[in-house]
């Protein structure tokens, strides 16, 4: 009988450079259309960018701080209670926080445009490191509306 397929048996291989799960999760993040080459090499390069304005902290450092200053606590979610919806602040779970903070990262870094995505990356990626950008301000924005619907949470589920 043949193995059957399941995503639990696909590991995710660490990449090449930098041996982390998390820098390959992100590169895979990146990807557009198959092109892996391609979103390693603008990966890579974003990396030697801040290796060159950060002179004291190596780049995988500032990397996955910047990815867990960007991580969400709460969010909100609709609920619908009789004929109403309501934004209901509710708890992230890592693996949903991490891909959050992917995602708001690539969209703020592919929202700017004039300059290479190497250099939006590594930008945007430095940005949050020091707590500020597109990506920050997309989870202050979040953690500023769960805090105004809190008076909701009762109806979390």
């Amino acid at each position: 009988m043949a193995k059957k397929f399941t995503a639990s048996s696909q590991q995710l291989k660490p990449d090449p450079k930098f041996n982390s799960k998390l820098v390959a999760k992100f590169i895979n993040c990146l990807m557009q259309d198959g092109k892996k080459n391609t979103a390693q090499a603008v990966f890579y390069e974003a990396m030697d960018i801040i290796e060159k304005k950060v002179k004291d902290v190596a780049p995988l450092e500032v990397f996955e701080k910047a990815i867990n200053n960007t991580k969400p606590m709460i969010e909100v979610r609709s609920k619908r209670v009789g004929g109403a919806s309501y934004q209901v602040p509710m708890q992230v779970s890592p693996k949903r926080q991490q891909s959050l903070a992917f995602r708001w990262i690539l969209a703020s870094a592919r929202g700017k445009k004039g300059k290479p995505m190497a250099q939006r990356l590594a930008a945007e990626l430095m940005d949050a490191y020091n707590e500020q950008g597109g990506a920050m301000t997309t989870r202050e924005n979040i953690h500023r509306m769960a805090e105004a619907n809190k008076a909701f949470a009762h109806f979390a589920w």
